[in-house]
């Protein structure tokens, strides 16, 4: 009761300094508020939307169940979580924070996931899309599209040795397997696939037309909430900046990175990464005479950190269901340091070879976030899920060939 009490006083006194420096730096205030306004509008609505309202329709119409049962025997070895995650893995990579956390959001409430896969599930599937690493991060920051490789690399093979560690929080915990025929649920099989979209959707008995119109009502509900907190998270990142306070922070961290072989020029780069991603992974291209190599480790850890404004908005979406946070936060903090530490190694072989991103021309790429970005992702989402299928049906034929006796000559 008493920490309680402390934190709720240093809230309300930090909200009262903020709301001073605001009065005190309105310009600053009102410059950072169109500015995110500016990042919600051209980049995150386009790439967001989109997700949300195709996702909510597709939970409706049963098709999640239906990779649900054709991923099971990929997605329960690897990560302990039900085949659905796959759709979240697929929708959470392609569109990037915070479709992950809504996915998961909405699976837990339909029962599909327990409170510890829900977890796990948003732990390592909230990452940066594509699209904004290759065209805003690679081409538009660090004008250098070869980059792209390395960064992907990273920061995706980061998340996915995420997957695997989380696969252990809370091992002993009933999993859905425990509420299912375990047999059935590691048969792979189209029919039975079929019959799981089948009974969803007669379970959910929604019109399209009712479908669509509360998947556009609970989209724009959320956009709504994730623009605010990108305007909010702005703001005071301007006026801290302004106020000097984040001097202080800069000071503190140019001492520390020294101690882990880091330039201390990065500092800016990533305080401020800590709070915005975008913002942070634009810095972290900024100083000069640095070497690229630990310009993209900061630019990575930023992308995997994800920046409090795309905590707060997972928070905020986590607190509609019985999902916990901390176990996002965890991941989160040793996602960042995972895909900087894999940058690093992987950066004389992969950069050495200096391939080009294959998804995109450099001039297509710098062109991509925003409105043009959203045919892309969705070809994106489509490749992972066709990807995730093939990888379930190989994982299945392994596991029978394993399982089959093996006769052995006298």
């Amino acid at each position: 009761m008493v920490i309680k009490r402390m934190v709720a006083f240093f809230l309300l006194m930090s909200l009262a300094a903020l709301a001073v420096l605001m009065l005190r730096y309105p310009e600053q205030s009102w410059q950072a508020g169109v500015r995110g306004l500016a990042i919600w509008w051209d980049v995150l609505f386009p790439s967001l939307f989109p997700f949300f309202v195709i996702s909510e329709i597709m939970l409706g119409f049963g098709i999640v169940h239906f990779l649900g049962k054709l991923l099971d025997p990929l997605m329960k070895p690897l990560f302990r979580i039900p085949g659905s995650g796959g759709f979240v893995l697929a929708m959470g990579f392609a569109s990037g924070y915070p479709v992950s956390a809504k996915l998961a959001a909405k699976l837990r409430e339909q029962r599909l996931v327990t409170r510890e896969e829900g977890e796990r599930l948003v732990a390592f599937t909230t990452s940066s899309d594509p699209i904004f690493l290759i065209g805003a991060v690679s081409v538009g920051f660090f004008g250098n599209p070869k980059l792209a490789g390395a960064l992907a690399l990273a920061h995706y093979g980061g998340a996915l040795l995420i997957g695997g560690i989380m696969r252990f929080y809370r091992a002993g915990a009933p999993g859905t397997e425990v509420r299912a025929d375990a047999a059935s649920s590691r048969r792979l099989s189209l029919r039975q696939a079929l019959q799981a979209m089948h009974q969803a959707r007669t379970s959910d008995g929604r019109s399209l037309g009712e479908l669509l119109r509360q998947a556009v009502v609970s989209s724009l509900q959320l956009m709504t909430v994730v623009g605010g907190l990108v305007v909010f998270f702005s703001v005071i990142l301007e006026i801290l900046t302004a106020s000097g306070v984040m001097n202080v922070l800069y000071a503190a961290l140019r001492w520390l990175l020294p101690a882990v072989g880091l330039p201390a020029e990065l500092a800016e780069a990533i305080v401020g990464g800590l709070f915005e991603v975008t913002l942070g992974a634009k810095s972290s291209a900024a100083p000069e005479g640095i070497p690229l190599m630990y310009k993209a480790a900061a630019a990575v850890f930023i992308l995997s950190w994800g920046g409090l404004s795309v905590h707060a908005q997972v928070a905020s979406i986590l607190n509609s269901s019985d999902l916990r946070y901390l176990p996002f936060l965890f991941a989160r903090f040793l996602h960042g340091l995972v895909a900087a530490a894999l940058l690093l190694l992987i950066w004389e072989p992969v950069m050495g070879a200096a391939p080009a991103f294959g998804l995109f021309s450099p001039a297509e790429a710098a062109r991509l976030p925003g409105w043009r970005s959203v045919p892309a992702a969705f070809r994106l989402a489509l490749a992972l899920v066709l990807t995730l299928i093939i990888l379930s049906v190989l994982s299945r034929i392994i596991h029978r060939w394993l399982a089959k006796p093996k006769k052995y000559l006298s």
